[in-house]
């Protein structure tokens, strides 16, 4: 066993439970047939004391045991091929002048339409057609923000079929009009104000249509540099004095959520994203949920990472509760604001339920 890692519970119990992908990856062999699988193998599980755990197929083979014919170890996972299959079909919608249809993308991954549908979902989190319509739209911003060409241009360019299409929900995914999108923003007007509440200093600003952003950081000049890199061409007003009076309800808040937050938001970001924040939004003060359990709420039950990620870019703390999201054993993970802020987050609410 010259190649063998160091037996661990954690490594068994993967092998028990038949994980399809534990972390960090794996393979065990069995001393009394030979042979090598993977942790999620359907056969019958061995004895631990036959058992010796390889971190590659090649490590095993190096050792004398040869590939299960039940659960094929050196071929692709389920998990992997199901990732393959979706990332081909991502790179077709991106590469493609126009946006190919549910039939043409499930006749490439081999699956009928309403399988591949349902498996492109599961993966991403969003619909084929979702998945292309935000790419379209990140592509119109990407080519008429570089200022080449008329607006007109960049909508055809960016693979739309017609303007009145794009102009349908352009305003609401782009956040702005396409001709402000097309001046990086530049004349856009954000409120802002900034207070000192328990957990440092924060800021709060707003857009015509809400909040668009709660920013917290250890002082006045930290909060207000984040809020200058996020919004760079916007026209940043700090001093108008009905805004001003704003920031106590939100010091309130923050310092007790159960006062609750009743100004309205201007979310922006994708349509995953939104899905994502409009769940964490339903979890009740004092408790909290894994990232596991946000993604099965939005039904990509596969897409923890993503959740993951979605709750890190969220610009709006505490309103929209990324805090209240854990890892699966309960542990804190990262948040943007800092982990010691967000436990102090939690037990405040806990303290307050």
């Amino acid at each position: 066993m010259e190649h063998a890692l160091k037996a661990t519970d954690t490594l068994w119990q993967a092998v028990l439970g038949r994980e399809q992908a534990p972390d960090p990856k794996f393979f065990y062999a069995v001393n009394s047939t030979g042979v090598y699988c993977r942790p999620a193998c359907p056969s019958r599980r061995p004895k631990r004391r036959n058992v010796a755990f390889y971190a590659s197929s090649k490590q095993a083979e190096a050792d004398g045991f040869r590939a299960c014919l039940r659960c094929h170890p050196t071929r692709q996972s389920p998990k992997e091929q199901t990732a393959s299959l979706v990332s081909k079909a991502c790179r077709m919608i991106e590469e493609a002048g126009e946006e190919p249809s549910l039939a043409q993308l499930a006749r490439q991954s081999g699956l009928s339409p309403f399988h591949f549908q349902r498996t492109f979902k599961a993966a991403t989190g969003v619909t084929p057609k979702a998945y292309a319509r935000a790419h379209r739209m990140k592509r119109f911003r990407d080519i008429v923000g570089s200022g080449d060409g008329s607006i007109t241009t960049a909508i055809y360019d960016a693979g739309y079929s017609s303007s009145s299409r794009f102009y349908e929900n352009a305003t609401k995914a782009l956040g702005m009009t396409p001709k402000l999108v097309r001046k990086g923003g530049q004349g856009v007007k954000i409120l802002f104000t900034i207070g000192e509440c328990s957990l440092g200093s924060v800021l709060v600003a707003s857009s015509a249509k809400g909040v668009c952003a709660m920013l917290l950081g250890d002082t006045a000049e930290q909060v207000s540099d984040d809020l200058q890199k996020r919004f760079p061409k916007a026209d940043l007003i700090g001093d108008d004095p009905d805004y001003q009076a704003l920031i106590a309800d939100v010091v309130r808040f923050v310092d007790d959520p159960k006062y609750g937050f009743n100004l309205p938001l201007d979310i922006q970001g994708t349509a995953f994203q939104q899905r994502v924040w409009e769940a964490i939004r339903d979890i009740p003060v004092g408790t909290t949920a894994s990232y596991s359990e946000i993604a099965e709420r939005i039904g990509a039950p596969k897409s923890s990472r993503a959740v993951a990620q979605a709750c890190g870019a969220n610009n709006i703390a505490v309103a929209i509760p990324c805090h209240r999201v854990v890892r699966s054993d309960g542990g804190l993970s990262g948040y943007r604001w800092g982990v010691e802020r967000k436990s102090a987050i939690l037990q405040a609410e806990r303290k307050a339920e």
